[in-house]
């Protein structure tokens, strides 16, 4: 090393080594402090809960804790979001005392750390950060303190949506033994994952890409699933917490569900990124008729309260009437202003990359979630696919991302096709999400609307 001239640049291979021994055997006293607590509040809750689980069960937890400071040293602002999970949580947890009762009485759970005081915090901030997120689209001059501010209010969102779902988790075994589950058995319980799952995914790429203009669009898939949950709340009790039926007592159900909803949500992020792609190619045409991803969206928006209108003479309800209006301004907003958009929004060769990333993590994880799936299927009906409506569908969602990638790898597709194409991915993916469950009846028909 002494005959190397302090000048002189490292060779590549050298460079490479010196970065994973800084990155992997050269963390700070704060990252091994977070690795300790990490380890130490999984052993605790091994050893507090493990009558409560079978061998599986005890093996997902033990897997995770490494996986969970993996995550942690690999991205650090997850360290915050774990801690202040974790946290609240315990608060939470420690504010019932064992009495279920008390949510109705106790000021902090009441309002703040029950699950569906925190789940609904939730989706007041994502609603705000949507809004901040669009402000800043627009503004000149605080544009950036603007979006920071939005970015701040999803951290918040989906630090009380795990806050919400953990505290859940908690409040089913509160029920009952024989009533407690990890709190993703249906349609209530996954849509908060979806949300803050496909919030969490794009943060990471607003950190990776110094963008967050991104987050205008992303945001507005969010919220629609926000206003769902709210009318699905309110028109069905969803919040209810029910006992499981017999098919989703597995311990599958905790590794199957988030690996599927990890694709979902990538998925979407990756459909709002290809629209945004596509306003900002198509910033300047003057003929409505070719402006066709605005009008896209604009069905696709108002689409939504008709689907699920309450039915009566009168036809839509006032929740729904007020969501088309608000879908309508935003797509009125979107047409006047996509010139002022489209000079925000990060260059083209950016929007593809996060679009082909975002779809490369979904089919990962969504392939993962297939074969679960068919294991859990094979110990709960005795075989492996059935057709059933919602597996049929599930392969499609899956050739269509995998013809994707393939094209995308193997023939160079890139711009406007690979960016139409992962937009037609979303009515897909939608449709296998939830449309299934609407329309169609199988062995899934415990998710029925």
């Amino acid at each position: 090393m002494s005959a190397v001239s302090a000048n002189t640049p490292a060779p590549a291979s050298q460079t490479v080594t010196l970065t994973l021994n800084q990155g992997y055997f050269q963390r700070s006293v704060w990252a091994w402090l977070f690795a300790a607590l990490v380890v130490a509040g999984g052993l605790f809750a091994f050893f507090r809960y493990q009558d409560a689980m079978d061998v599986y069960e005890k093996g997902i937890l033990l897997a995770a804790i490494p996986a969970a400071v993996w995550l942690g040293w690999l991205w650090t602002p997850l360290q915050r979001l774990m801690l202040g999970v974790a946290a609240l949580s315990l608060l939470g947890v420690n504010a019932y005392q064992g009495d279920l009762a008390r949510a109705e009485s106790v000021f902090w759970l009441k309002y703040f750390l029950s699950s569906q005081s925190a789940i609904l915090w939730m989706s007041m901030l994502f609603f705000m950060a949507t809004l901040f997120y669009w402000i800043g689209v627009f503004a000149k001059g605080r544009a950036e303190g603007l979006e920071l501010v939005a970015s701040r209010l999803v951290w918040a969102a989906v630090t009380m949506a795990l806050t919400g779902t953990m505290v859940r988790w908690f409040e089913s075994y509160l029920l009952g033994a024989d009533i407690g589950h990890i709190p993703v058995s249906n349609l209530y319980e996954v849509f908060v994952m979806f949300c803050w799952m496909t919030a969490v995914f794009y943060l990471y790429f607003e950190a990776q890409y110094n963008t967050r203009a991104l987050g205008a669009f992303v945001m507005l898939v969010v919220s629609a699933a926000v206003g769902f949950l709210l009318w699905y709340t309110v028109e069905r009790q969803a919040q209810e917490i029910q006992p499981l039926v017999p098919a989703l007592k597995s311990w599958w159900m905790k590794l199957h569900v988030p690996a599927n909803f990890i694709g979902y949500g990538t998925f979407a992020l990756a459909a709002m990124v290809a629209f945004a792609y596509l306003i900002k190619q198509q910033a300047t045409e003057t003929k409505w008729y070719r402006m066709a991803p605005l009008w896209l969206l604009g069905v696709v928006l108002c689409f939504e309260p008709i689907v699920f209108r309450k039915s009566s003479a009168s036809g839509l309800s006032d929740y729904w009437a007020m969501y088309f209006g608000i879908s309508a301004l935003i797509v009125a907003g979107i047409l006047l202003g996509r010139r002022a958009i489209a000079a925000k929004l990060p260059e083209l060769e950016v929007l593809d990359d996060v679009m082909y990333k975002s779809i490369a993590v979904g089919f990962a994880f969504f392939t993962i979630a297939t074969v679960l799936g068919a294991l859990w299927a094979a110990e709960a009906w005795g075989g492996y696919w059935s057709w059933d409506p919602k597996e049929t569908w599930a392969l499609i969602v899956w050739l269509n991302y995998a013809a994707w990638l393939h094209m995308r790898l193997m023939k160079g597709l890139r711009g406007t096709v690979a960016a139409w194409w992962a937009l037609a991915g979303l009515a897909v993916t939608t449709f296998a999400f939830i449309g299934v469950n609407m329309f169609l009846s199988g062995l899934h028909s415990y998710g029925t609307l």
